[in-house]
């Protein structure tokens, strides 16, 4: 892994090539919609750039004390990527890393001064969630790099193959001492929540990301062990993605395209692209055509 011992204050967007297009209006979102975007920077890291994922493609590895089969093309096979930043930063620094599917609509520089009473971690707890008392989610994270100096993303990859780390503790912080963690404000992890305090919104719900509406469902669903007789091993596949329910939160992510696409960080071509591999919906272009500015959009959400 390529080290980096810049220690200007940086997000780092975790992604693979299925949620590139998400990644980019990330990255563009956080910019806009702080005041001052040169207070820090911005690096989008592929799973595609790190071979180690290539070479464990079809091997069983331990998630939730049972054992799943890893799929390079999975929607999130990007998500061991996330406890990549400490190393990239050279253990220095503070670092903010989130999904490519997570967009700024407030400041993240305000993260970045967050207080967290000397905890190495910032997160969101999700307790309760999947039944498990002690889910701190790491889809959002405000690091303190240099007390993450144990975070070394091929040796903890690898040793899930060997069944002594466990996937499922390693994402939901379960493997940090608790003192280490501060709780974060749900607002800077919205999960598909936009209010006028939101954050960090999170179109975390994958079947009604806003981009993906009416594509097929490219991402497995593991069903309970009693139905494993299924083919697929046990997975089963819902046909389509569905329409996000909230309208402001669709066209709040294609306001940000069409801005994207206005200032050339992309390309009309690589729309097109995206839509040819069903990554986005086919319909983006007359969507981008149709929505409100992202100003005029904040407001009414701020107005409801």
């Amino acid at each position: 892994m390529s080290i980096s011992l810049a220690m200007k204050n940086t997000v780092f967007i975790h992604t693979n090539a299925k949620q590139i297009a998400g990644a980019i209006v990330s990255a563009h979102s956080l910019k806009r919609q702080s005041a001052d975007p040169d207070a820090f920077d911005v690096k989008i890291i592929k799973v595609e750039d790190y071979d180690y994922f290539a070479a464990h493609e079809g091997r069983k590895f331990l998630r939730n004390k049972g054992w799943r089969v890893w799929k390079n093309d999975d929607l999130q096979s990007f998500t061991p990527t996330r406890f990549m930043p400490p190393e990239l930063m050279g253990y220095k620094g503070r670092a903010v890393v989130i999904d490519p599917d997570v967009f700024a609509v407030g400041d993240v520089n305000e993260l970045f001064n967050k207080d967290m009473g000397g905890a190495a971690i910032g997160a969101k707890p999700r307790l309760g969630h999947n039944g498990r008392a002690d889910y701190v989610a790491s889809s959002v994270m405000l690091l303190e790099c240099e007390k993450l100096q144990h975070w070394k993303v091929e040796e903890q990859f690898a040793a899930m193959f060997e069944g002594t780390f466990d996937y499922y503790d390693w994402i939901t912080l379960a493997t940090e001492p608790k003192e280490s963690i501060y709780l974060l404000e749900s607002t800077w992890n919205d999960f598909d929540h936009l209010t006028s305090e939101t954050r960090l919104l999170h179109n975390t719900k994958r079947r009604t990301q806003p981009w993906k509406t009416g594509l097929p469902i490219d991402f497995q669903n593991r069903v309970p062990p009693m139905f494993s007789f299924l083919p697929n091993n046990g997975y089963i596949l819902p046909r389509r993605y569905k329409k996000h329910p909230d309208p402001n939160q669709e066209a709040l992510f294609f306001s940000y395209l069409k801005e994207c696409l206005e200032q050339g960080l992309i390309s009309s071509e690589e729309i097109s692209q995206e839509m040819a591999s069903n990554h986005v919906r086919h319909d983006a272009l007359e969507v981008m055509a149709r929505v409100e500015g992202v100003d005029s959009i904040l407001k009414k959400v701020a107005a409801a």
